[in-house]
């Protein structure tokens, strides 16, 4: 199989989707690989290092997407990318379909073959390819939301964990899975008292045992998220369903609660967000101001820590990668139960039933189709 890596072109994206020792192993497995030039650039890696690793360096992402039968990304296809993308090719990356129809509509017609990595679950119930970037934005939502709270930033001008004689910041993880489990740590670990909210009991007495005692645990219901909303000088957005549009479980109205000057960081922004007044922003224009209150809406914030995230990212898709190279995606699939759910477009059919569901199209089961 000829396997694709185009460099990414989403603004301020700076990870790549194959470390050179993955061309290293996908060429031994009598595969060929093309890398655009200066793919790996913004991850620390010179297309030499691809070379000799086995890899071909190509001129342009046309021609990586013109003669490649599976393209691997980081971030969802653009509109420019979309339209280079052929029929039967398989394009391996983070979709978040539900968040954009357009998208979804885009890959349907191009009748590809769409395999997410968020949507992939394995038989215990684990997303391997979203739980890394979890861990990732996770800590990056406490980094990034300590440094808003500074007042040159319009924030109320506090220090995360306070000082002796002052009180540390309230912070209010919303969602107790991946993302909000390593924002905890990191708000702990600086000496904040944190909550986190979630609606697993089951969950939150096992982070009650695995958490430090400056973190508390709430259940999340519309009382619970209003009391805490108010106190909350960092909230953090960090509710995930899986290949589906995140719910909104803080609106605007509570927003308008707020301290002035505090501070929302939404990791759910590319599937829509959980907070109502968020939208999605960039790493060179993070943030912007709603009722007095900062917020920050980078939809792919491990991007601004490339080399982390590509190692951390690539560690994980390799394997699977892999197996649908030797195998063919058909037989991948049917031998994965993660690489099967990963499935969501295949050649023009919704096969993602939460992803159908976004936009009121129809679902057709993989096994009618593959």
């Amino acid at each position: 199989m000829i396997i694709g890596v185009p460099k990414e072109i989403k603004k301020d994206e700076y990870r790549v989707s194959l470390l050179p020792v993955g061309a290293e192993m996908l060429t031994k497995h009598g595969h060929r690989v093309l890398v655009e030039k200066g793919a790996g650039v913004g991850s620390g890696f010179a297309d030499s290092e691809y070379r000799n690793a086995g890899a071909s360096i190509v001129p342009s992402a046309k021609s990586v997407f013109q003669r490649s039968d599976m393209i691997i990304k980081v971030k969802e296809p653009q509109p420019v990318e979309i339209r280079m993308i052929r029929k039967d090719q398989i394009v391996f990356t983070y979709f978040h379909f539900a968040a954009s129809r357009s998208l979804t509509e885009g890959m349907a017609r191009s009748g590809s073959i769409s395999i997410a990595y968020e949507t992939m679950e394995e038989d215990d119930g684990t997303l391997p390819l979203l739980t890394p970037m979890s861990e990732v934005a996770g800590r990056m939502a406490i980094q990034e939301g300590a440094k808003y709270l500074e007042r040159p930033m319009m924030g109320r001008g506090i220090l995360l964990g306070g000082v002796p004689g002052v009180e540390p910041a309230n912070v209010v993880i919303v969602g107790g899975g991946i993302v909000g489990t390593n924002a905890a740590k990191m708000a702990a670990g600086l000496g904040a008292k944190v909550t986190i909210l979630d609606v697993d009991l089951e969950r939150l007495r096992y982070l009650s045992d695995v958490l430090p005692s400056n973190v508390t645990m709430l259940m999340s219901n519309p009382e619970n998220i209003r009391k805490m909303v108010t106190e909350a000088d960092l909230l953090v957005g960090a509710v995930l369903i899986k290949g589906a549009k995140a719910p909104r479980l803080v609106t605007r109205k509570m927003i308008k609660t707020m301290k002035k000057g505090s501070v929302v960081v939404d990791v759910a922004v590319d599937q829509g967000g959980c907070i109502e007044t968020i939208k999605p922003t960039t790493h060179s224009k993070p943030t912007y101001i709603i009722n007095d209150v900062v917020h920050y809406g980078v939809a792919n914030m491990p991007g601004a820590v490339a080399r982390t995230s590509t190692y951390a990212l690539t560690n994980a898709t390799l394997p699977y990668a892999v197996s649908i190279a030797d195998r063919g995606y058909v037989k991948a699939a049917k031998q994965s139960k993660a690489i099967w759910t990963g499935i969501n477009v295949l050649r023009g059919e919704i096969t993602d039933a939460a992803v159908a569901k976004a936009f009121r199209m129809k679902y057709v089961p993989l096994e009618k189709v593959i």
